[in-house]
Formats: structure tokens, C-alpha cells, sequence
């Protein structure tokens, strides 16, 4: 995926506009990649199906969510995520709203 195309990066926390919680992105689709019936049942505000959508590691929770661009904003309060599977993605908090991701660059 051309980063110039994504507003947010792997390893950036972010904040739903819409619900609040907080996460860290994990992985970046250049457009939506789920179901039909995934969009209908869960994307009840229809955003746009061409452009990015992102895997997010929901703090203080045990699972991740998949969520349209429009939908998140960056978390400016410093603060880490408490996620379970934060390890499997990632090394190092940085204190700056970012982690440091242990995969490998394409």
C-alpha cells in the first residue's frame, strides 16, 4: 500500500469519531476487503468501500476491529494499548502515540 494514500500507519493509535475506544492500527487495506453481508450487517454508515480500511487492536479489550478511515481520528493522550496479542505485532511503545511493529517491511 503507497503510504501516501493512508492517512494513518501501522502502529499509530487512533480513536473512533463514532464509539470512542481507542487502538492501535495493525494492518492497512488500500480498500475495504471484507463481505458484502459483512458491509451490510456491520457498516451501517456506509463509508466508502475505495479507500483504506484498518485492522485495529482495541485497548482494554480482547479483540480487533476492522474500520473505515473516515471513522478514526489519531489519540493524542500518550497513553498505551492494553491488548493481549499487542506483542505478536509489536516491540516497543515509543511514548508518542506509536509503536514499533517486530514484522519484517515488504
Amino acid at each position: 500500500m503507497d503510504p501516501k494514500y493512508a492517512k494513518f500507519t501501522v502502529g499509530q493509535i487512533i480513536r473512533h469519531k463514532k464509539f470512542g475506544y481507542r487502538g492501535v492500527v495493525v494492518d492497512v487495506d488500500p480498500d475495504f476487503q471484507g463481505t458484502d453481508e459483512w458491509y451490510q450487517q456491520v457498516a451501517k454508515t456506509n463509508p466508502p468501500k475505495d479507500l483504506p480500511w484498518y485492522h485495529i487492536l482495541v485497548h482494554d479489550a480482547n479483540h480487533y476491529t476492522y474500520v473505515a478511515e473516515r471513522n478514526l481520528e489519531i489519540d493524542n493522550s500518550g497513553d498505551p494499548i492494553n491488548h493481549p496479542d499487542l506483542k505478536d505485532f509489536f516491540n516497543d511503545y515509543s511514548g508518542g502515540g506509536n509503536y514499533t511493529s517486530t514484522r519484517a517491511p515488504n
